[in-house]
């Protein structure tokens, strides 16, 4: 025997002798997509409870084993801008967004389902952010779950809905209420300032609650004041805030809406890149549809809906401010306004509306109806007591494919995430509620080829964890959280419409959240292991109350 060899009986056994780990998933001959945007590679990938252990090349077995071969497997998608909340307390399967891969709903445009008042004795089940994140614990849901704090929230808890300016206590006591949220596990502050009472706020008063985000190392995220006509005038505001708040921020669903406006899409840019350029951290994210949605109510002018909807409905019975309103209207203001002909009316809460005009077009209503598309909007927003809901195709698709090529821009649904059962189906909606992550991956990955895949996932998972700051998650990758999708490139399809837009995505195999199998072979499985994920500034040891106005200073 050679010095130095073995006899192959001994090697036998001391190869016997330590056998190959066993851990609790072992998912083998996958495209691995990390996230990072990296080229992807073939291999395995571990799990281990609800933590990822080993990704590439290894000997391992599994309790359960998957041969994934011809399939991807990426991290759990994040919607960075979800309206999930209410229908994750309702009902915690979130299907629509399940079966899409996406494995993190990140709530609270603007409104979040906390701070809120007990106006009545009982008449809640929390009162705050952390209240809130601890109640869908509670309850048991299938994705992960984050939420801003709301600035339309905080000025509604102090102010309610009137137009006016805080005085400096109410100041102090917002920006108390947005400390309390960041400690509780907020990822920072948003906005959506076309809307009242939102619009209310000054920049200034928008800057005063940012920088109290920014001091727990939140990011700010704004619906602009103008994605339209004055849609100059709203970036500048944001990059404002972002410089003298010395926080980053996130566009929420960037966009430029009417035709007038669309030639504005190399300065729209332009301002964003000059903005990174002189070092802000300014990110934004989109939907994957030509068309948004929003309720009739956004085409009036935001002084009259002061006071809500009651008070509203009673000023535009006025003759003389129905008379403003119209007058406004017709000069273009608010500049959101447009064509009667690109709303589509989803539905009535009123039983001979919705038998009369449900599934319209405004202008058909308005034809139906005897009067103009202005003073129709006005009729039917007084009769329905609602704020109406609208589909407005008012977005150019070549914009939309350029700023879905942009590499700061990540994916949200702006949507609800439901199942398409029931109740649901008798309602109208937007396919993004059923449609944004897999379009993205069908038409605009798979078939027009914007971008490579690997760069999809990265947006779809590694940049927005990355800018929420969020820890290990969005990635592939040892010692980070096993939020998994197993998808078919080839296969992955939206199926949503403007016409019937309950239809499932197909494509998606698997789903894990934190490690539990949570959608198998694209069927629910009956598991809730979904938990809050809390933001930077995050500090359990803290009350979730309000107790300074005094943040802790910038790590």
């Amino acid at each position: 025997m050679k010095r130095g060899l073995l006899p192959a009986g001994l090697m036998f056994v001391l190869l016997s002798c330590n056998p190959p780990p066993t851990y609790d998933l072992l998912i083998k001959n996958a495209t691995l997509y990390d996230g990072t945007g990296a080229v992807p590679m073939r291999g395995d990938l571990a799990v281990q409870g609800d933590t990822i252990v080993a990704v590439g090349t290894f000997h391992a077995r599994g309790k359960t084993e998957i041969d994934a071969r011809g399939a991807a497997l990426a991290p759990g998608f994040i919607n960075m801008l979800s309206w999930a909340d209410d229908a994750l307390v309702q009902d915690g399967r979130s299907l629509s967004d399940l079966k899409q891969g996406v494995t993190l709903e990140v709530m609270g445009e603007g409104w979040s389902p906390g701070p809120r008042k007990r106006r009545k004795k009982n008449d809640t089940l929390w009162t705050t952010l952390g209240g809130y994140f601890e109640h869908l614990k509670k309850r048991g849901v299938s994705v992960n779950y984050t939420s801003f704090v709301g600035a339309t929230t905080v000025r509604d808890y102090v102010l309610g809905t009137e137009n006016r300016a805080p005085t400096p206590a109410e100041l102090e006591k917002m920006k108390e209420l947005v400390a309390a949220a960041m400690r509780e596990g907020a990822v920072g502050l948003s906005s959506s300032l076309i809307y009242a009472p939102a619009d209310f706020a000054t920049t200034e008063e928008l800057i005063a609650l940012s920088q109290v985000a920014a001091a727990y190392g939140g990011l700010y995220a704004s619906h602009l004041r103008s994605e339209s006509d004055r849609i100059y005038q709203g970036l500048d505001e944001l990059f404002r805030i972002a410089r003298e708040a010395r926080i980053p921020a996130e566009i929420y669903h960037l966009k430029i809406n009417h035709a007038r406006n669309w030639n504005k899409i190399d300065t729209v840019l332009a301002k964003i890149d000059s903005a990174r350029a002189a070092g802000l951290q300014i990110t934004a994210n989109m939907y994957t549809y030509a068309a948004s949605a929003t309720g009739m109510q956004a085409r009036l002018p935001t002084w009259v809906q002061a006071g809500g909807g009651a008070a509203m409905r009673k000023r535009l019975k006025t003759a003389t401010i129905r008379q403003r309103v119209l007058d406004e209207l017709a000069l273009g203001i608010p500049s959101r306004n447009s064509d009667p002909k690109d709303v589509l009316v989803l539905g009535f809460r009123t039983d001979s509306l919705n038998r009369l005009y449900r599934g319209k077009r405004l202008d058909e209503i308005a034809h139906l109806h005897g009067k103009d598309g202005d003073e129709t909007v006005i009729d039917l927003l007084v009769a329905d007591r609602w704020n109406i809901p609208c589909i407005y195709f008012l977005i150019s698709e070549d914009n939309l494919k350029r700023m879905l090529q942009l590499p700061y821009v990540s994916i949200c649904s702006d949507a609800y995430s439901v199942a398409a059962e029931g109740t649901r189906l008798q309602e109208r909606t937007h396919p993004r509620a059923y449609g944004s992550f897999a379009r993205l991956l069908a038409r605009y990955v798979r078939d027009e080829k914007l971008m490579p895949l690997e760069e999809a996932v990265r947006r779809l998972a590694g940049l927005p964890a990355e800018n929420l700051k969020l820890k290990k998650r969005g990635l592939l990758k040892p010692g980070y959280f096993a939020d998994l999708v197993l998808f078919d490139p080839a296969a992955i399809q939206d199926h949503a419409t403007f016409e019937d837009a309950h239809q499932y995505a197909t494509g998606v195999r698997h789903v894990w959240v934190n490690g539990v199998p949570v959608l198998w072979d694209g069927e629910h499985t009956g598991k809730y292991p979904g938990r809050p994920v809390y933001g930077p500034g995050y500090q359990p040891e803290k009350k979730v109350e309000p107790t300074t106005a005094h943040p802790p200073p910038s790590k």
